[in-house]
């Protein structure tokens, strides 16, 4: 019979929708049939898959998928998925997976040539889409640095529409280390920041983006703390042209990534 709402593995499941919870499991909850793919193409990610029947059906390769990898596929009541899942309309499937994280050394080690480091980003769909953006700059790793959202909040995890299982995700407290260890593995450090001496235009034109570099960006409220900003090689303003006061932080973080990526290729 498939579990109920009250089933011990529905309920332990549905407590990792709080952090501390998260936390002390070392596991978070990846919702849908596009989080589920990304995650069960990551070796050893998902430890179990809920689906209701109706979903088990329609998505049969991702069923087959995870009991290929010896993952077990429980089916669930409607009412049970409802209770694991944290959106209006849920699409039937949500995976239990392990945290991904990297610590911050490897992650460096491997030569990155771009690396975003969000910096007390508090907004986790903020934090989501610029993960999804990074990943689709080509970012080998995204840093969630000080007194920044959980990346694996459900609504991060949805926001980053997969990209969370395609990239180093590295968590460090102190974020002065951060820029510190960038800057010893050989990247430039840039903060982004509307009040930046450096225009983005200028610095492409003059060929400075090619090089190595890690994008600081803080919350959209606040920007990045001061220390941050000083810590930096160089602050960094987006160019506007019209009559806005300003972009928010996923436009400005994918007009910054792109530019790096640009002028890298």
């Amino acid at each position: 019979m498939p579990f109920t709402p009250r089933t011990p593995r529905v309920v332990a499941a549905r407590r990792l929708q709080r952090r501390r919870d998260r936390e002390a499991t070392g596991r978070f909850l990846a919702e849908g049939p596009q989080a589920v793919r990304e995650a069960l193409a990551r070796s050893r990610t998902v430890l179990e898959l809920f689906g209701t029947p109706t979903a088990l059906d329609r998505h049969a390769d991702l069923a087959a998928a995870a009991a290929g990898a010896d993952v077990p596929v429980s089916e669930v009541t409607d009412e049970a998925l409802a209770a694991l899942a944290e959106t209006v309309a849920p699409q039937g499937l949500v995976a239990v997976c392990q945290h991904l994280d990297v610590p911050l050394a490897t992650a460096l080690s491997r030569g990155p040539r771009l690396v975003a480091v969000l910096a007390g980003i508090r907004d986790p769909g903020n934090a989501g889409t610029v993960l999804r953006t990074a990943d689709a700059a080509g970012a080998a790793a995204v840093v969630f640095a000080g007194e920044t959202v959980d990346p694996y909040n459900g609504k991060c995890v949805r926001s980053s529409a997969g990209s969370l299982f395609h990239v180093d995700v590295v968590r460090e407290r102190d974020p002065a280390a951060v820029v510190d260890a960038a800057r010893a593995a050989g990247l430039v450090v840039l903060a982004a920041t509307g009040y930046g001496e450096a225009d983005l235009d200028d610095l492409a034109d003059a060929g400075r983006l090619a090089v190595p570099t890690a994008w600081l960006f803080g919350s959209e409220a606040h920007g990045l703390p001061d220390e941050l900003i000083a810590a930096a090689d160089a602050r960094v303003r987006v160019p506007l042209h019209g009559r806005a006061e300003s972009l928010n932080l996923a436009a400005a973080a994918a007009v910054c990534l792109y530019a790096s990526a640009r002028a890298q290729r």
